[in-house]
């Protein structure tokens, strides 16, 4: 009787423990979801000529993005269904629509040529993804610049200035940073990975206080602090580049004095 009374109680349990797992593994999708709502969001909007929503859209996906493989990891829910979802999600939310978007807001004017400069920018991220969906490993640095970093600088720099530039020079520069934004997606640049940080880690009030900053400054000063942080991540890696370049050469001027030194 005791045996038939466990067994019979265990099996909701059971039942409740399935559904769970269910659930736990349906998180990170429901993430990448959103992040590809995002994106469709972002091309409706530009569509509209409502630029600045979809640039926070963008801004929105990027943060969605980030969640979904973070809470992937910590639930063990990763899986080649979920690594191919985002793949196609980051295509439409931080390819297509931030090329969509830079196009409609301030290249328009200048034709076929800018058309090249959004394609560019498209392409590039596309073969961004490929290349990252066949590495190997748990990355510290990405070969060139993530995706969601160049569609952040792209919606960045739609949010700070708002209504379209009507400046020749400005659309210049614009169609110069899109088409550099693209190229260093390609490159094989290091770029740090955020998968590593974390804030758990060290002493606790300095972690709140940056993490109290941060949103201060999103919510107080969204369009300088946003631009911010995507210039210095996306100048992070060039700078990153010189550094080395220089040490290298500093490294083998100081070897070959020392073998000088010891010939002489």
């Amino acid at each position: 009787m005791r045996l038939d009374k466990v067994s019979s109680d265990s099996v909701p349990r059971l039942r409740k423990t399935k559904k769970l797992r269910r659930s736990i593994y349906l998180l990170p999708s429901m993430f990448t979801v959103g992040t590809i709502f995002a994106g469709f969001f972002a091309v409706i909007s530009t569509f509209h000529g409502d630029y600045g929503p979809a640039a926070v859209a963008i801004g929105i996906a990027v943060v969605l993005d980030g969640l979904d493989g973070r809470i992937a990891r910590l639930v063990g829910a990763t899986s080649d269904f979920g690594v191919q979802l985002d793949s196609l999600a980051d295509v439409i939310s931080f390819g297509l629509a931030p090329a969509v978007l830079v196009y409609a807001w301030g290249l328009e004017d200048f034709g076929n040529f800018a058309r090249m400069a959004a394609f560019v920018f498209l392409i590039c991220g596309a073969m961004r993804l490929a290349r990252f969906n066949v590495q190997v490993g748990d990355l510290r640095h990405f070969a060139g610049l993530p995706i969601p970093a160049g569609a952040g600088m792209i919606a960045a720099t739609v949010h700070l200035f708002g209504d379209p530039i009507d400046s020749a020079v400005f659309k210049y520069a614009l169609i110069s940073m899109v088409y550099v934004v693209g190229l260093l997606m390609i490159s094989t640049i290091r770029y740090p990975s955020l998968k590593h940080v974390n804030l758990t880690r060290g002493k606790s009030h300095l972690n709140v206080l940056v993490l109290a900053l941060i949103v201060a400054g999103v919510i107080w000063y969204s369009q300088q602090f946003l631009m911010i942080i995507a210039t210095v991540y996306v100048s992070s890696g060039l700078v990153g580049r010189v550094y080395r370049t220089i040490r290298s050469s500093v490294r083998r001027s100081e070897k070959y004095a020392a073998n000088r030194a010891k010939l002489d």
